[in-house]
């Protein structure tokens, strides 16, 4: 069977996903989600479900954003590009966490164990991230398209 004919029975998102993004960048991206989508949603769902402490207004709003973010993560395993936007979101809030909050506290030596509980996660998440975006069509489909860049 030739590579258009193999093409023609897939889903539409995969024959696109294909033609547009490398194999293992497509690989990459439903590893990010399903890792997200598994490791996030269980911590954050099991808390909703059986909460450990009376929460507060922010704490209510933080795991059901988390909530829905881990759902958007399992579309994004079956849609890697269509949900792109979700690794590019969780590489800037993290980043921006790191560089932002954590380094901070760190050189001042205030670090406590809220803090240090997201460091290693976020240390593994920005590298995966910046492997699996497709940073040639993020350009081309986003940054692109945003400044009118020819």
């Amino acid at each position: 069977m030739n590579f258009e004919k193999s093409m023609a029975i897939m889903p539409n998102e995969q024959y696109h996903t294909a033609k547009k993004i490398s194999k293992f960048k497509s690989c990459a991206m439903r590893f990010v989600y399903l890792i997200t989508f598994v490791a996030l949603g269980y911590d954050v769902w099991s808390e909703i479900i059986n909460p450990s402490e009376t929460w507060g207004t922010y704490d209510g709003v933080v795991y059901s954003f988390w909530a829905g973010y881990a759902l958007l993560m399992g579309l994004g395993i079956r849609y890697p590009l269509k949900m792109l936007p979700l690794l590019l979101l969780q590489l800037s809030y993290k980043s921006i966490w790191l560089l932002g909050i954590y380094l901070p506290l760190s050189l001042s030596g205030r670090l406590d164990e809220g803090v240090e509980g997201f460091l290693t996660p976020f240390l593994i998440a920005v590298p995966l991230d910046v492997i699996a975006i497709p940073w040639k069509y993020t350009y081309e489909n986003y940054i692109k398209r945003l400044f009118w860049v020819k």
